[in-house]
């Protein structure tokens, strides 16, 4: 409640509704960040929402690759020591972070490595030895930020992320779709967004196994999505997307109709008045009578 308009916090009220004053998650500013730009521009529509959702920006990529990757480069020789004592050639990294376009879209290059990476860092370094700038009450949004690459643990966390990509087979510049997917009908379909850590609006938590070529399956994440509006009809506007589809049975052509819409960042048109009804290409009608 405190930052529900992150211009004017709400103070002063029951504990109870929330805290105040304290630092949130990425996933929380990413999102204040992408309704103010929202807000400013104006003339909200339902266009709007369905963008925002399939942005799939990366706040903790904004905030930290492009630091990660100059580190990376000013490593002496190239190389950085994992966790298990071993020098690794970290070279190709810096390159595949630098040109990373801090999303996390199918054909998004380097967002594997970055989403790895950041797993393995958060880990290593204490939140209070994570980021240069501290969190300030005052600038809740944009506070803490400037990635330290000096703090015991980042190049280690570099050098776990290369290597375990390396042992996969998973090349470190490769697209997220090729190894973020859910498996329907013995096919792999590629699964846009990222984790919340990452801060992605686009929830997407998936399972990492090496041998089966790095993410398989998605066990939670963005699964009902909805944008809605008015245009001045009687009538709402309205797309939606159930994300795991509508069918647990492989034999239903409903099995995965709509997780292949998600992999394409489609919708479906959901109509509500008689008129739109009987416009949709699909519509079948079915009399039922004694």
């Amino acid at each position: 409640a405190w930052l529900a308009n992150a211009d004017r916090p709400l103070t002063g009220y029951e504990r109870i509704f929330g805290t105040v004053g304290t630092q949130h998650s990425l996933r929380t500013r990413g999102a204040i960040e992408d309704v103010a730009a929202m807000a400013e521009r104006g003339g909200l529509t339902v266009k709007d929402l369905q963008h925002q959702q399939f942005a799939n920006r990366v706040p903790a990529g904004v905030l930290a690759a492009d630091a990660a990757a100059r580190a990376c480069a000013a490593l002496p020789g190239g190389t950085a020591t994992g966790s298990d004592g071993k020098a690794v050639d970290v070279t190709e990294a810096c390159g595949a972070l630098k040109a990373w376009d801090h999303s996390m879209d199918t054909d998004s290059r380097g967002a594997l490595l970055f989403d790895r990476f950041w797993r393995k860092l958060i880990r290593a370094v204490p939140g209070a030895q994570l980021w240069k700038v501290p969190f300030s009450a005052a600038d809740p949004v944009r506070t803490p930020n400037t990635l330290n690459t000096d703090a015991p643990g980042f190049a280690g966390a570099l050098a776990d992320s290369v290597a375990e990509l390396r042992a996969a087979g998973i090349a470190l510049d490769a697209e997220l779709g090729a190894n973020q997917v859910v498996v329907r009908g013995g096919q792999r379909i590629p699964v846009p967004g990222g984790t919340e850590l990452l801060g992605v609006w686009n929830k997407i938590e998936p399972v990492w196994n090496a041998t089966a070529g790095g993410y398989s399956e998605v066990r939670t994440g963005s699964s009902h999505v909805q944008a809605v509006g008015w245009d001045g009809s009687r009538c709402p506007v309205a797309r939606t997307l159930l994300t795991y589809s509508q069918s647990s049975d492989p034999n239903s052509a409903h099995f995965a109709d709509q997780t292949r819409l998600f992999s394409r960042e489609k919708w479906v048109t959901s109509r509500f008045c008689e008129k739109d009804i009987l416009s949709s290409p699909a519509l079948k009608v079915v009399r039922v009578h004694e």
